[in-house]
């Protein structure tokens, strides 16, 4: 589909369809003992050598706790309607717990945070947990580990509501839980690093562990969003609900055993999570595979659990081609690999070994979530690193042709999704809007669009940035009531509105409104 023929009338995005970039408050924020903020398990775990590839902790990351009015004009000047990011918990509630003291100076830096963004046009989107759990839980009852979470969560969960509810109206609960239950607790190379291989961990199980973690998660989730639609939706009329990764498996030939190894590697990767909340139990695939291991929601909980979310969070990378056999759980008992029969591969190869370059796969994931689950999809996460980036002169760096590949696809796939195939896309978060601390692989792999020079925090738009500036707004419908412009950046943004929010007539205002919040939260202590 040739870009005229998307501006053709018709061929355009809807006008309220939501773009923007995607980050996390560990990976960025860096001050990680400023203004309050409590320990995250990933503090000290990023600290011990040998945790990260290059030895990099979250300690500066990209500055961004200090350097925020520069990152949100950087938002601007790429045209963006929205900005997910995740809120630190350990800055919120320090030691995390439900009886546990709250921490205005937190809860003050992200509430001016919120404002900054909406004075400038930008919608907030945010997620809850990033995968930074506060230490103190970890330390007090083994944090996911143990269903003590679920009402230190939801607890966590409802200080957020009350302090930035009334202008933040998208809201993520979770990030990844699949990341979070095997990379924690069955593979050991995420916080807290647990898991079977003694090599790797002084204790955790594998086999057990993270089932019973995704368990906790799935519950601390749908107990948050309950708290939510009985206390907060009705007045904030916000929506919520959680993003799940998942990448679209294809079988590696027509066999019957493969085309079956395809379906159970989706039913681990995405229906572990995706199933429960939406239809209300795990697939039965898991079930066969796990035994006793994995655990069983009661009547209650299937009850608090189905329809826990308002639409479909999607965090997607890539494809891969799959092959029964093999004795990887976390896969589906699934061998993956990017090498077609012919001895071909599907695409572009990144930086990580996990990812090439395929949009076609992208586009048969996004009829696949919308065919079986039946929600709206948020994509709020899609990227791609380039193969040696690090290492490259400035210069080469900014032109990230291969990133650049990977967006002209993947932009093409949601198009052709939305006005071909008719999937309900409500948004697009690419990752990342800046380089930055990419978690066991430390500062080695870049999926900015934005080049971060950590010794001097500079920010170099990259050649992927400006493409995804100028593709949306090329292809997303003006509003009625807006003149056209020749400009790349949307001139609804310029003017300081974007969709679906209203920009507070006084910035002084929203601060009152968030000062009051925190108070309100103090007194009742």
């Amino acid at each position: 589909m040739s870009s005229s023929t998307l501006n053709a009338p018709g061929r355009l995005l809807p006008k309220d369809f939501i773009w923007g970039f995607a980050t996390a408050s560990f990976q960025i924020e860096g001050s990680t003992e400023a203004d309050g903020r409590g320990k995250s398990f990933w503090d000290d775990f990023s600290r011990t050598p040998g945790k990260t590839r290059d030895g990099g902790n979250g300690d500066v990351a990209t500055d961004s706790y200090k350097r925020y009015k520069e990152d949100i004009a950087l938002l601007k000047s790429y045209g963006v309607k929205s900005y997910r990011f995740s809120l630190a918990w350990s800055r919120i509630i320090p030691l995390g717990g439900r009886n546990d003291p709250i921490n205005p100076a937190g809860i003050a830096w992200y509430s001016n945070f919120i404002d900054e963004l909406i004075a400038n046009g930008i919608t907030p989107f945010i997620t809850l947990y990033h995968w930074d759990l506060p230490q103190g839980l970890h330390d007090r009852y083994g944090g996911w580990l143990n269903r003590e979470i679920v009402l230190d969560f939801e607890r966590y969960a409802r200080v957020c509501f009350d302090a930035f509810g009334d202008r933040v109206k998208h809201w993520l609960t979770m990030n990844e839980p699949w990341c979070i239950s095997v990379l924690g607790y069955g593979r050991g190379v995420f916080a807290p690093g647990r898991s079977s291989d003694r090599l790797r961990s002084p204790e955790g199980n594998s086999a057990t562990e993270p089932w019973i973690v995704g368990h906790h998660v799935i519950l601390s989730h749908a107990t948050a969003v309950k708290a939510y639609r009985e206390s907060f939706k009705a007045k904030q009329k916000g929506v919520i609900g959680i993003t799940l990764n998942g990448d679209w498996a294809m079988p590696f030939d027509d066999s019957p055993q493969n085309v079956a190894a395809a379906q159970h590697s989706l039913d681990v990767a995405i229906g572990w999570f995706a199933d429960p909340i939406y239809l209300g139990k795990y697939p039965a695939f898991m079930g066969e595979m796990l035994g006793d291991r994995l655990p069983q929601f009661t009547p209650e909980e299937i009850e608090l659990v189905k329809g826990s979310s308002d639409f479909y969070g999607m965090n997607t990378y890539t494809t891969n081609l799959c092959k029964a056999g093999g004795d990887d759980e976390f896969q589906g008992l699934v061998e993956y690999t990017f090498t077609r029969p012919d001895g071909t591969q599907l695409g572009t190869q990144a930086h990580c070994a996990w990812l090439q370059t395929y949009p076609e796969g992208f586009r048969d994931l996004l009829n696949y979530l919308y065919k079986r689950y039946k929600k709206p999809i948020y994509v709020t996460e899609n990227g791609f690193a380039v193969k040696n980036e690090h290492t490259m002169p400035l210069e080469q760096a900014l032109e990230d042709t291969d990133r650049v590949e990977y967006f002209r696809g993947m932009t093409d796939a949601i198009s052709k999704a939305v006005l071909d195939d008719g999937v309900d896309i409500r948004a697009y978060f690419p990752w990342s809007l800046l380089d930055n601390f990419e978690w066991a692989d430390g500062y080695e792999t870049r999926f900015g669009v934005t080049y971060v020079d950590y010794e001097t925090q500079k920010r170099y738009p990259k050649a992927s940035g400006k493409f995804l500036a100028k593709y949306f707004a090329e292809h997303i419908e003006k509003a009625e009531s807006t003149p056209s412009k020749p400009t790349s950046v949307p001139s609804k943004l310029k003017s300081g509105g974007a969709g679906g929010i209203e920009t507070p007539a006084s910035l002084l205002g929203t601060v009152k409104r968030a000062l009051g919040a925190c108070t309100s939260w103090l007194s009742a202590r």
